[in-house]
């Protein structure tokens, strides 16, 4: 008799994996909802659009774009975190993924534990840019000017909590130096003071600020990235340039799948994701805007979520930044 239990059991486990099995080589069995928390354009809308169209293409079902902006990527970052763990949804994220947890202490979700990380697709550095009239052109130039007038140079950010103003916040708090920060509703109107000079200092995306240091619009003098970007080799590191060990503040992008999704749906999916990056069609274009392709492993970028969350908490709590 036990026997015969024993046997049913392994029959019964048998046929379930077999089930399983079947179920992961028939995925995706019908379109996949790929959730973008930003608003179409700009960099996140590039990466989203380029690496749905490679997935679409390899898997044989739609990857539709769903872009849930507001709260600063919080809306859909918690729709995603709600969602079945089936793999039929995705959500693309950046380092805001990271900075909202020490911002906001009502997250209605967990932005470590909700989540299955599949992939750490790409890095990007900020520039440090300055108004023609900075009588500054290098780091160390700057870090002695700010010194010798503390608050007396503005510095301009897309907001509170975003990617340039922690960058902003990490530099100011390594060089001993103090700027007065003056936050906009977006990186639109910071621009537009910055060029006219009623701001004098930007931490923000290399698109389209290289362009306008080019046009003579604005200085670039550094790049915030661990090492110079190929969009711009001419631009040392903030480390390299100023003698800061350490100092590294990039603008990353990955994708996540809700906590308990299959492990094989997972592999599948980063597996997919590396070769769309690598494609010449999406590669190139990201280069071009100083997006570095990185495409890790799952357990890779699970380690980089951890470690960019605790390193930008420290940074709010240091600097007493708030959420606007």
């Amino acid at each position: 008799m036990r026997w015969q239990v024993l046997a049913a059991l392994v029959a019964a486990l048998c046929n379930a994996q077999g089930a399983l099995a079947q179920t992961y080589s028939a995925y995706p069995g019908k379109a996949v909802r790929f959730i973008v928390p930003y608003p179409p354009g700009g960099a996140t809308d590039i990466i989203s659009r380029s690496v749905g169209a490679k997935l679409t293409a390899a898997l044989g079902q739609q990857f539709v774009i769903d872009n849930r902006a507001g709260g600063g990527q919080k809306i859909g970052t918690a729709l995603a975190a709600k969602s079945s763990a089936d793999g039929y949804t995705i959500l693309l994220v950046s380092v805001t993924h990271s900075i909202n947890p020490a911002l906001d202490a009502k997250l209605p979700y967990d932005s470590v534990k909700d989540f299955a990380p599949v992939t750490l697709i790409a890095s990007s550095p900020n520039v440090v840019v300055l108004h023609p009239s900075v009588p500054a052109t290098s780091v160390k130039a700057l870090i002695a000017l700010a010194k010798a007038q503390p608050g007396k140079l503005n510095l301009a950010t897309s907001g509170n909590g975003s990617g340039g103003h922690l960058a902003s916040a990490l530099f100011q708090s390594m060089a001993g130096v103090r700027m007065t920060t003056i936050p906009y509703k977006g990186g639109g109107p910071a621009y537009v003071d910055l060029m006219s000079g009623q701001v004098e200092v930007m931490f923000t995306s290399p698109n389209p600020t290289l362009s306008y240091a080019k046009a003579g619009k604005l200085r670039a003098i550094a790049m915030t990235g661990a090492a110079r970007s190929p969009a711009a080799p001419e631009l040392p590191t903030v480390a390299e340039a100023s003698g800061l060990r350490g100092y590294e503040a990039s603008l990353w992008y990955g994708i996540l799948a809700p906590a308990g999704t299959p492990r094989e749906i997972v592999q599948l999916l980063h597996g997919q994701t590396v070769k769309a990056v690598h494609a010449r069609d999406v590669r190139e274009p990201l280069t071009a805007f100083a997006i570095e392709v990185i495409a890790s492993s799952p357990d890779e970028f699970g380690t980089h979520l951890k470690n960019e969350t605790e390193k930008w908490a420290k940074v709010i709590k240091d600097a007493g930044i708030r959420a606007d």
